[in-house]
This record gives C-alpha cells, structure tokens and sequence, in this order.
C-alpha cells in the first residue's frame, strides 16, 4: 500500500474514533463528579470480578492516552480508588508511558517527515540540541504537571529522539506526577476538582527537579570549557 494512502487512512481513524469519543458522549463518563457518584459500583464490581476490571481498566487508560484523550486524569484518580496506591501505580505507569508512545509514534508517523522538510531550516538548531540533549528536555517536561502529556508526545515526534529514549524518559518522568495523583485517589471523598491536588508549591517543587539535570549538565559543561581555556 502507497504510504501516503496508508497515513490519510491511519488519520481518518483517529479522527473516528475521537469524533465518537465526543458524539456519543463518552466525556460524561470521564469527569470527576461521575466517579465519585459511581465509586461504591465500580468498587462493588471490583470485588466480583477484579481481573477483568483491571483489565478494562488498563485497556481504557492505553486507549485515552494513545488517542490523545482528555480523560487521564480523571482515570488516574479513579484507579486510585479502586486499587489502592500500588496496584494503581504500577499499571497506571506502565500503561500511559505505552499509550504514550503510540501516540508518539502515530504522530511521528503522520507529521515528522512533512514538519522536517517543510521547516528545515527553522528546526535546524532545535534538531541539534536534541540530538545532544533531548533526553534532559524531556524529562523536565515530563516532570512538569502545567504542560499536557499529549501536547508533549506530539512535539517529541517531531524532532530527532529515539523511540526507545523517549519511553523509558517518559516512564521516569511520569512517574512521581502518577504517584502524587494516584494517591489523591486513594483519597477521592476529600476532592471537589482536580485544582485540589496540585498546589503551586508541588508544580514549583515538579519544575525544580525537571530543570535540576538539565542545568546540571550545562553548569559542568560551563565548567569544562572554562578549564579547557586555562
């Protein structure tokens, strides 16, 4: 099959699922006032039946992030929950970072090649910083709750980071945000929104860790070259 027929019918898909995601008003079903309504259902069911709920559950959260969904959130907290801190934790970690790096990769796919020849010159530098040091922007990013996850994942696709780098990247930088909200879901009954969880001094607290090996790495590299110029 021609590759530019296969991307157009890969990107009628997306839009289909997504459109029906929408249209059939699955979002009522993904905000926090819902969950709450429904805990002691889900939590009931649970019980009766706890491996196919994880199982729907993980099926669900890889479909959100790999689609670009505005659901994880709410998903993360209601995994909280339902399976307590560590069962939550280790699915939730491990599922988004695989979600989103299909997304990564479906991005990459559609757009990478027509962004890298339509805007050479301008993503010129940019190229070459990350060629060096995309791992570190990454990271900060990921560590830094202010900034969507799947705005990220499709910027990454754009620019030269290897596949396997932007995974393992995302599974640690993901992380400690997954843990603090995962947590808040342990604690669902004391939350009214989602503004409730992330105080300015946790995304100050996020945003120092992020930047902390990236301005590591430039302050030794400073380092280097002043004694290289002794």
């Amino acid at each position: 099959m021609d590759q530019k027929l296969f991307k157009i019918i890969v990107l009628i898909i997306l839009i289909i699922f997504i459109s029906l995601f929408f249209a059939l008003d699955f979002y009522q079903y993904t905000n926090l006032s819902f969950i709450k309504d429904k805990q002691l259902i889900m939590e009931d069911f649970y019980e009766r039946k706890p491996v196919l709920v994880l199982m729907i559950f993980a099926l669900s959260y890889f479909l959100v992030t790999a689609l670009s969904l505005p659901a994880a959130v709410v998903l993360t907290l209601l995994g909280g929950a339902l399976f307590g801190f560590s069962i939550a934790l280790l699915i939730i970690s491990f599922v988004s970072t695989l979600g989103a790096t299909v997304a990564f990769l479906i991005a990459r796919f559609l757009a990478r090649e027509y962004v890298q020849l339509y805007f050479k010159k301008q993503l010129l530098s940019i190229n070459n910083g990350f060629e060096h040091e995309g791992a570190f922007y990454l990271f900060a990013l990921r560590l830094v709750p202010i900034f969507p996850f799947f705005i990220i994942n499709i910027v990454m696709s754009l620019l030269p980071i290897k596949t396997w780098t932007f995974y393992w990247i995302s599974q640690i930088g993901m992380l400690p945000g997954t843990a603090v909200f995962v947590y808040a879901g342990t604690q669902l009954a004391q939350i009214n929104e989602i503004s409730d969880i992330t105080s300015p001094s946790l995304l100050l607290a996020f945003t120092m860790l992020g930047l902390f090996p990236l301005v590591t790495k430039k302050v030794l590299k400073y380092i280097r070259k002043e004694k290289g110029d002794e």
